[in-house]
């Protein structure tokens, strides 16, 4: 029963490979327009939104998606226009797998942004990593956040997610604007920043925040990266050799035992018959790692999931880090807003 779930897994191919949904079906790359390196981007336009929700429930979202631009030729250029379409579609592709788990708990609003190609920022020292970041990603994230508090937030509570390269913006986002906005850090529930390590030293550089201990303290940061056990400590590129911090998203405690998948809510996947998005069951276990800071999933096939996502490197499941615990993340949201808006 197990591998014949696992094989529905498997039937999602084409949109689970968020990483690679920027290749699929760039046939005009070679006319990507170059972006504009002076102006920060402009949100008042309504088209720089990937998501723009009428405000119904009580508390927000501000989703920052990961990585999906990729360059295909040399000439093309190393940040990406806001506006680029192939760029935007992909986006789109991420907001289905990953920010619709958050739907349930609050009001997604997600900016388009001016984002750097994979490829050019992975092999960069950690501090140039930041570096770049800091330069066209943060400021325009930084600008859509902004706008965001003052036309459409109405001072509710809100949760930061992103995943990846939007978790990096928000971790640079929660160091830099948080430190000096006080108001409008007491008003975070969480910010699931995942894909990206949290260390210790970014921790201590930033005193004001908080890394979850629980499945519903507030005003905390939850991360984790995901990958096989095979894997040894410098071959993740993502995490290299930064380790981070890491709450299990079955369990959402430190505690460093193995979680089965039994024990699980589900993991996200596609009916490859219907195209219908569908509850998996049994699919990812999870254990924390503190010697590499990464979370492990030994439930499934490095194999399987390389076929999926060839972008990184057998065994490591970064594009997996949301759907895997999709379900989990849906009811920890919930959860956790629920607390802070006072209700049992």
């Amino acid at each position: 029963m197990k591998d014949f779930k696992l094989l529905r897994l498997l039937g999602c191919t084409a949109t689970l490979m968020i990483f690679m949904t920027a290749i699929a079906g760039c046939k005009d790359k070679e006319n990507a327009p170059p972006i504009d390196t002076n102006k920060t981007t402009d949100y008042s336009v309504s088209t720089h939104w990937l998501s723009l929700p009428v405000s119904l429930k009580k508390a927000d979202v501000f989703y920052v998606y990961p990585t999906v631009w990729y360059k295909t030729s040399t000439y093309h250029p190393n940040v990406c226009a806001v506006d680029y379409q192939d760029m935007m579609r992909a986006a789109q592709n991420a907001y289905a797998w990953q920010a619709t788990a958050f739907e349930a708990a609050g009001n997604v609003y997600a900016p388009f942004y001016r984002q750097l190609e994979t490829g050019y920022i992975i092999p960069f020292s950690e501090d140039k990593r930041w570096e770049h970041i800091r330069e066209y990603p943060l400021k325009d994230v930084t600008a859509a956040f902004e706008y965001y508090l003052e036309h459409f937030n109405n001072r509710r509570p809100f949760i930061l997610a992103g995943h990846s390269q939007g978790a990096m913006v928000l971790l640079a986002l929660l160091s830099d604007y948080m430190s000096v906005h006080p108001e409008v850090y007491q008003r975070m529930i969480a910010a699931y920043v995942i894909g990206y390590p949290v260390t210790d030293s970014l921790m201590r550089a930033n005193p004001h925040l908080k890394f979850a201990q629980g499945p519903d303290d507030i005003g905390v940061i939850i991360s984790y990266n995901t990958q096989s056990p095979k894997i040894k400590q410098g071959e993740n590129p993502v995490v290299a050799y930064n380790i981070g911090k890491v709450i299990n998203p079955i369990s959402w405690s430190l505690d460093t035992a193995e979680v089965p998948a039994s024990e699980s809510l589900g993991t996200l996947s596609q009916d490859p018959t219907t195209g219908q998005y569908v509850k998996v069951m049994n699919v990812a276990d999870a254990r924390i790692d503190l010697t590499q800071g990464v979370l492990i999933c030994s439930s499934v096939k490095d194999s399987d999931m390389f076929r999926l996502s060839k972008v990184m490197p057998l065994g490591i499941y970064h594009n997996f880090d949301y759907p895997f615990y999709y379900f989990n993340i849906q009811e920890n949201a919930i959860r956790r807003v629920n607390k802070f808006l006072g209700k049992k």
